[in-house]
């Protein structure tokens, strides 16, 4: 399995989204309300803004690689919580074509104290290896319950006519590269 890291970036205190107007005050007094999922985003990189906003770089919707096996540097599943009260397990997992086996797997918890507040949660994973064409599926879920699952086809393409051949199979390319 592929190592991973989640990180669950804060939300600014006492923000003025975090107010819930009073009309909405007696229907909002549960304890514990599983939260909505606002999006998630399968992509290569996020990055944070000093206004705390976020950008998702290279957002993927397949895979096309030249050879299998491969290894994928670095993939990010970016998801945001919201409409939720209470403490909640998030579980993001990259399932293969056979529709069984855990690629790779990132667990966080995160919290929701106001229906107004969100959560936006970066599962990271690092070295995942994809061993076989076909479609795998990223699937997120809290608590136990599976909110999505959306489709990600790997495909093997061939490099198209008069492309330059990678170095290991140019005989007049240079034997070492660095």
């Amino acid at each position: 399995q592929s190592p991973c890291s989640c990180a669950t970036p804060s939300a600014p205190p006492n923000s003025k989204l975090a107010r819930v107007p009073d009309r909405f005050k007696d229907r909002m007094q549960a304890s514990r309300i599983l939260p909505d999922l606002q999006c998630s985003v399968l992509c290569e990189d996020v990055r944070q803004e000093a206004t705390g906003n976020f950008i998702a770089l290279g957002i993927i919707g397949m895979i096309r690689v030249p050879k299998m096996p491969i290894v994928a540097g670095k993939l990010c599943v970016f998801t945001r919580w919201v409409a939720g009260v209470g403490e909640f397990h998030e579980n993001i997992r990259l399932i293969a074509p056979d529709q069984e086996t855990v690629v790779c797997k990132c667990e966080t918890k995160f919290v929701l104290r106001d229906p107004a507040h969100h959560a936006t949660n970066i599962a990271v994973f690092a070295g995942t290896k994809f061993e076989t064409p076909g479609v795998y599926n990223i699937e997120v879920v809290v608590d136990d319950v599976m909110k999505l699952r959306y489709p990600i086809p790997v495909l093997v393409v061939e490099p198209p006519p008069g492309a330059k051949k990678p170095a290991e199979e140019d005989p007049d390319a240079p034997k070492e590269n660095i």
